[in-house]
């Protein structure tokens, strides 16, 4: 077998990556969860570091 026909292989297993990025709903899910996560993350730290009041 050559090279060329090891790059083809049919049974050779889609990275991970692939079928994440060829999945749209999950792009969808991870691009309103990581967004969300972040900015209530930011939320609860502007919270923390906010002065007692007397």
């Amino acid at each position: 077998m050559s090279q060329k026909d090891d790059l083809n292989d049919p049974n050779e297993p889609i990275p991970w990556m692939q079928q994440l990025l060829d999945s749209p709903f999950i792009l969808l899910f991870l691009g309103v969860l990581i967004p969300m996560l972040v900015y209530n993350l930011w939320g609860v730290v502007e919270i923390m570091m906010l002065p007692l009041g007397k």
